[in-house]
């Protein structure tokens, strides 16, 4: 990512970016210190980097990514009305509604790797055929050559974050991961 740093007398303590096409202009005081300022636009990259993540998220992606991963490891047998990212979902990283065909996954779920998205998703479409977390639903997962791993990856993840457990609990007929 590119930085332009402009530097303002009239500023006296806050830093500031936006992105302009794909330049982020950082705005500061100008008498502070390099090393301070190289600390902020650090700061700050991260910080942009993951708004501009979220941002990029498209359902239609997200669809495109089920159906090769349907392909792959459901041989394209299952169907449903919508798969779509969703924000409201702070405790769960998908959830699914088979007698609706709906999935939704959390835009949390986003940020993390490719094929930590792919294990959520398979999850979920799991779920189209078996409805619970039984020996079948664990067998159909299970096609995902990495499902050990991503689960050992969530369940990490929800350590740090101090939520409950990524193990796949479920309510009122939505299942989720």
């Amino acid at each position: 990512m590119e930085v332009e740093v402009i530097r303002s007398a009239r500023r006296r303590k806050t830093i500031s970016a936006r992105m302009e096409g794909d330049t982020m202009v950082v705005r500061s005081p100008a008498n502070i210190s390099e090393a301070e300022l190289q600390k902020a636009i650090d700061n700050l990259k991260v910080r942009m980097g993951r708004h501009l993540e979220k941002k990029a998220l498209s359902d239609d992606d997200l669809n495109q990514r089920a159906r090769m991963l349907n392909r792959r490891h459901f041989d394209g047998k299952l169907r449903w009305r919508s798969i779509r990212w969703v924000a409201n979902q702070n405790k769960r990283f998908g959830s699914c509604t088979p007698t609706q065909g709906t999935i939704r996954i959390s835009h949390r779920v986003g940020a993390l790797p490719q094929w930590v998205q792919d294990y959520v998703i398979v999850h979920e479409l799991a779920h189209l055929q078996e409805a619970n977390h039984g020996p079948r639903f664990w067998k159909l997962v299970n096609r995902y050559p990495l499902t050990e791993r991503a689960r050992g990856y969530l369940m990490a993840l929800c350590l740090e974050e101090g939520e409950p457990d990524a193990s796949g609990a479920h309510t009122e007929g939505n299942e989720s991961v």
